[in-house]
């Protein structure tokens, strides 16, 4: 067999099990469901299981357990080796995005994951100005709750997550700080909260609540609070959308305590804000990304431009952080912009 062959059999035999790795990944992450995998790869189920039955004969090693044809659940081995197949397709990823810096430095895709809050009311302007720069970038934003989307970064299914909660719980993100933000009180312009000259907590605590689930948008700050008061507030319905918080609070349901940067002015006229930031400690939004990225330029032009502080050279320095303790120490005394 001559030269050229054997180099593209070996490029063969590479492409194969980087396609092996992708598809356990792929069934791991779409609830064991093979054929649903297939579909969403544009690719045969028939095919895709006997990639992995190849992959797993070779291995010597079961990665999913079975019932019959289905897939029930991940064995361990097969939990050690997914997550060493993430790590390799990680590690791809980043090569063709360090190609693609030198080859097209303004061609690519970003992919952000976020909360609703953030999407819709931090998030627009800077999407704008960044299409604007760069057109041939495509943009792709997921919204989920704050677990879910440091999920998505810590997986690398996104590049970027941007939230306030639960990104701390993730040891492979590299987290920013962005500005800061409080939370307003939202009631109809008649309600007696508008009549006191000063808001107390308690005087929030005498009417139901209607605010954000747990865990989501700064929530956690909002229970501390009371709990340090050795109030229990009356919170009668929850939702992850201030849109639909402000519908409820329309209805009668109760008051609403959402971000106040989620309160609009202009659309939400037939609603008072009053100014809660007495009362709850302020909350810190955060961008974050995988320790291993390989960040190209206008990823850095993204977070300067959400978050001006985080200049190229800052951001190589927490990149160079080791730990948590060396991260917060960069941070501690950077002033940050209040929404």
């Amino acid at each position: 067999m001559g030269g050229g062959h054997r180099i593209a059999f070996v490029h063969l035999e590479v492409g194969m099990k980087l396609q092996q790795l992708r598809y356990i990944w792929e069934v791991a992450h779409h609830d064991l469901n093979v054929s649903a995998t297939a579909q969403s790869l544009y690719t045969s189920q028939p095919g895709m299981s006997k990639q992995i039955r190849l992959l797993e004969d070779e291995l010597g090693v079961e990665i999913f357990a079975r019932s019959g044809k289905h897939l029930t659940h991940v064995t361990p081995a097969g939990e050690a080796i997914l997550k060493a197949a993430e790590e390799v397709l990680f590690k791809v990823k980043s090569i063709r995005q360090v190609a693609e810096e030198f080859a097209e430095e303004k061609k690519g895709s970003l992919s952000i994951a976020t909360t609703h809050t953030q999407a819709r009311y931090a998030l627009p302007p800077v999407i704008k100005r960044f299409i604007q720069h760069y057109p041939d970038v495509s943009l792709h934003m997921h919204q989920g709750t704050p677990i879910q989307i440091s999920e998505m970064a810590s997986d690398g299914t996104t590049d970027f997550a941007i939230a306030t909660e639960a990104l701390d719980h993730f040891s492979n993100l590299i987290m920013m700080p962005c500005y800061r933000w409080n939370r307003c009180i939202l009631v109809p312009k008649d309600h007696p909260l508008t009549q006191l000259s000063s808001l107390t907590l308690e005087d929030v605590a005498a009417h139901p609540i209607v605010t954000y689930v747990f865990g989501f948008t700064g929530r956690s700050k909002l229970d501390d609070a009371f709990v340090a008061q050795g109030l229990v507030p009356k919170v009668v319905f929850t939702a992850t959308d201030a849109d639909v918080i402000k519908t409820y609070v329309r209805l009668g349901l109760g008051i609403g305590i959402i971000a106040g940067m989620a309160y609009d002015a202009s659309i939400d006229s037939d609603l008072v804000a009053l100014d809660a930031s007495h009362l709850f400690a302020s909350s810190i939004t955060q961008i974050g990304c995988r320790r291993d990225t390989f960040l190209r330029g206008y990823m850095y032009t993204f977070i300067q431009d959400f978050a001006p502080h985080l200049s190229r050279d800052l951001v190589g320095e927490a990149f160079g952080c080791h730990t948590k303790p060396e991260l917060a120490e960069l941070f501690l005394h950077l002033e940050l912009p209040v929404y």
